[in-house]
């Protein structure tokens, strides 16, 4: 996903969501929920606050609510339980304080809890939201009383203005520059330079031709009487030879071979500073919570 502020929409009046994924990689993206990761099986990187975690089978991660972050599995057979809930569940405890670590130091149980979850949202019996909220609340005391915590930190500035500055990136990529960033950010180059990839992982260039090249993917699925020209000039290309092979390197397909159904979302992952590498098989959702039939 494109880094910007993702709201999660829960079904019914289910303040959680519980699902598993394989292959989990994502990009930079933040939400006033809270997110619970735990590895079934593999190795994945989890940057969190610009701060790089690697979990391996057995542990777990929470990541608080409007926390910066994305995750990388290392291979396609990793497997990971996200749990996903509403920050008020544990806002009455958590206000004041917060975990001094992301990274879980011990057992809680997450897996039992995560199969609890998916059999109540699954079944939908009587009172299944309340049932599911009060399994997470739960879950969440134990892991404040067994983890080291801190007083909450007040906002800062430099977040929050980057937070700002991603939306601004989404609103206006056409014609946005490394220094329009760098100003609004007010660093100098250099140090927005690093700031940036320290913070998404990427360069601001690789992440503006992301953004870029997923709006020109919707244009091309939206409009099929549109040419490819017209789609490379709508979304800032400087030139046609640019836009195919920035597409190319991100997609995998030229512009004119695009599948009908492509998606960019979690098709690519950064490795290193020089390019993407957009071959690593999609993040696949292999459980999720489904309506009883």
């Amino acid at each position: 996903m494109i880094a910007k502020h993702e709201i999660r929409k829960y079904s019914d009046d289910e303040k959680v969501w519980a699902g598993k994924y394989k292959n989990s990689h994502n990009l930079l993206h933040w939400h006033y929920d809270c997110e619970l990761l735990y590895v079934e099986h593999g190795k994945i990187d989890v940057f969190c606050e610009r701060i790089r975690y690697t979990l391996t089978d057995g542990q777990a991660l929470f990541v608080d609510s409007g926390q910066i972050h994305y995750m990388r599995a290392h291979d396609p057979e990793t497997v990971l339980i996200v749990i996903i809930f509403d920050y008020s569940l544990i806002k009455g405890f958590t206000n004041d304080v917060c975990l001094a670590s992301p990274l879980l130091s011990a057992d809680y149980g997450i897996p039992d809890v995560y199969a609890t979850l998916r059999k109540e949202l699954k079944e939908k019996k009587f009172f299944y939201d309340a049932s599911a909220a009060c399994e997470i609340t739960k879950l969440m005391i134990d892991v404040f009383r067994g983890e080291k915590l801190i007083r909450r930190p007040e906002v800062g500035s430099t977040i929050q203005s980057f937070k700002a500055l991603l939306g601004e990136i989404n609103d206006k990529y056409e014609f946005y520059s490394f220094e329009d960033a760098a100003s609004f950010m007010s660093m100098s180059p250099a140090y927005f330079s690093r700031y940036f990839h320290s913070a998404a992982g990427m360069t601001f260039s690789q992440y503006l031709n992301y953004v870029k090249t997923d709006n020109a993917v919707r244009l091309l699925r939206a409009d099929k009487s549109l040419q490819i020209t017209e789609i490379a000039i709508r979304c800032g290309f400087s030139t046609i030879r640019n836009f195919n092979r920035t597409f190319k390197e991100l997609t995998g397909f030229s512009p004119k071979k695009l599948p009908a159904d492509f998606s960019l979302d979690d098709k690519v992952s950064a490795r290193g500073t020089e390019s993407f590498n957009p071959t690593l098989p999609d993040c696949e959702l292999i459980e999720q919570p489904h309506p009883k039939k």
